[in-house]
């Protein structure tokens, strides 16, 4: 599985490239992974193995990675705490765990150097792994993304990136792309 989400990161990172200035959400329920309701079979095991996926990403892109937990924490996000500060964020208390957290991010915040927890953020990318409805995430303007698997496991699996707000009207202009 580790292999064919780096695949599937890859794939993301050609689309719509991901450095050191950005950040990509992760919500992630290995309960769906392994084919269970989201929230009833959390799986430590399945963590791990998509953490090295997402730490092997993250030191090839430069790319700052935020995993969002269960709603039993609000769906706050674990990141390193050079994210906290690079962006200007809040930090909040919590430790996330299987129970209250959820499984990805208990292994996120026991993998990282410094981990810390903030109550939200505004991600330029995000990817959402079992239906963990990660929007209230990323900036205000997402677009999905179709790769070439919908599936993850047993789980879905959704990208999206974002794109800054086209204001303006009939008379804006508007640079090429």
């Amino acid at each position: 599985m580790k292999a064919e989400l780096l695949n599937l990161l890859t794939e993301l990172h050609e689309r719509f490239p991901l450095d050191e200035e950005k950040m990509l959400v992760i919500g992630c329920s290995t309960s769906e992974v392994v084919g269970k309701t989201i929230g009833k079979a959390g799986s430590i095991d399945v963590a791990s193995d998509l953490i090295e996926a997402f730490l092997a990403f993250r030191d090839k892109t430069g790319v700052h990675l935020a995993f969002q937990g269960c709603e039993h924490i609000n769906r706050a996000l674990t990141i390193e705490r050079r994210t906290l500060k690079q962006f200007g964020l809040t930090e909040v208390t919590v430790v996330p765990v299987r129970a209250a957290g959820g499984a990805m991010a208990e292994k996120a915040y026991e993998r990282f150097d410094a981990p810390c927890v903030v109550e939200s953020i505004q991600a330029d990318a995000g990817i959402d792994i079992g239906s963990t409805l990660i929007g209230m995430h990323l900036k205000p303007v997402a677009i999905p993304v179709r790769l070439s698997a919908k599936q993850l496991g047993e789980a879905y699996v959704t990208f999206a990136i974002t794109r800054p707000k086209l204001i303006g009207g009939p008379r804006a202009h508007y640079p090429a792309k």
